[in-house]
């Protein structure tokens, strides 16, 4: 069964001809991808959204449908934190194109800001942007290259949400 024309009971998930399916995202996180790339449902694009659908590999996951929207590398970091284990599937004539496992860098920079008030990547005067160090991949936690302030998965999320 192709990826992008998924049967699940008596549900049928519509074929894209063209854009991005997120799948493997852990399951009850879909709502999270979709707030890290800034999706309301507002746009007038189509999303299809599963939640909670059985998976043999990761035991429940979720997927993400964008129509006609393929997927930047920051976006892709971002998504790492929140859905470690999720596919990246682009979809090109109604075909998967390329099919990628979301990679957590070891470092990321500009993804999130330093909890820490007086981190320097805080301070209006300085030009320097939040940079982190991968820590642990499970679960998820980053170090502030300046402060060395760590930073976990629910405060990732919180900061992801807090933006929308």
């Amino acid at each position: 069964m192709d990826v992008t024309d998924e049967k699940i009971g008596n549900i049928r998930i519509v074929k894209i001809n063209n854009g991005t399916v997120i799948d493997h995202i852990r399951a009850g996180h879909a709502l999270e991808v979709l707030q890290i790339l800034g999706i309301t449902g507002k746009e007038g694009s189509i999303v299809t959204l599963a939640m909670n659908i059985s998976s043999s590999r990761i035991g429940r996951k979720d997927i993400v449908k964008l129509e006609d929207r393929f997927l930047e590398n920051p976006e892709v970091a971002r998504i790492a934190l929140v859905a470690p284990e999720a596919t990246i599937n682009i979809i090109r004539d109604a075909k998967v194109v390329e099919k990628t496992r979301v990679q957590l860098p070891n470092t990321l920079t500009d993804i999130i800001d330093c909890p820490n008030p007086r981190c320097i990547t805080n301070k209006e005067r300085e030009p320097i942007h939040p940079k982190y160090q991968v820590v642990s991949r499970r679960p998820i936690k980053l170090k502030c290259l300046y402060c060395w302030t760590m930073v976990d998965e629910a405060e990732i999320v919180q900061q992801f949400t807090e933006r929308q």
